[in-house]
């Protein structure tokens, strides 16, 4: 990987229903899902994104652009909520990029202030210049 230059996004493997990518820059990880984050998917997503933070310490800001999630379960949910803690461990930030099928979710069980919903990758972003 290049510095300053455009990044080509590293593929993710994850499952059959969910793909994402990762970038990885100065201060940030950006990950980019897509499918569903449910019960079946869930396992593998947390271990993958749980790696990437333990790996990417001195990255310890995450953006999850999970703005083409089709479908957010309790299993993806409690994920979601075990990685920001994880993030949190290592003094990051964590924010997610949502849609509106994942805010509604998010709010049912009124996790929308501690899960940082963002309505962009470029708000994220600006949040994590001005940290």
């Amino acid at each position: 990987m290049g510095r300053g230059g455009s990044v080509i996004p590293e593929q993710l493997t994850l499952t059959v229903s969910l793909r994402g990518t990762r970038e990885i820059k100065s201060n940030y990880q950006l990950f980019r899902l897509t499918g569903l984050l449910d019960a079946f998917s869930e396992p593998t997503f947390r271990k993958v994104l749980g790696r990437c933070i333990e790996e990417g310490a001195s990255h310890p800001n995450l953006i999850l652009d999970l703005s083409k999630i089709d479908f957010i379960d309790s299993s993806g949910l409690g994920a979601l909520v075990q990685l920001a803690k994880q993030t949190q461990g290592i003094e990051g930030t964590f924010q997610i990029v949502t849609n509106p099928r994942v805010t509604q979710t998010v709010k049912l069980v009124r996790l929308e202030k501690f899960l940082s919903l963002q309505p962009s990758v470029d708000v994220a972003l600006e949040n994590v210049r001005s940290t």
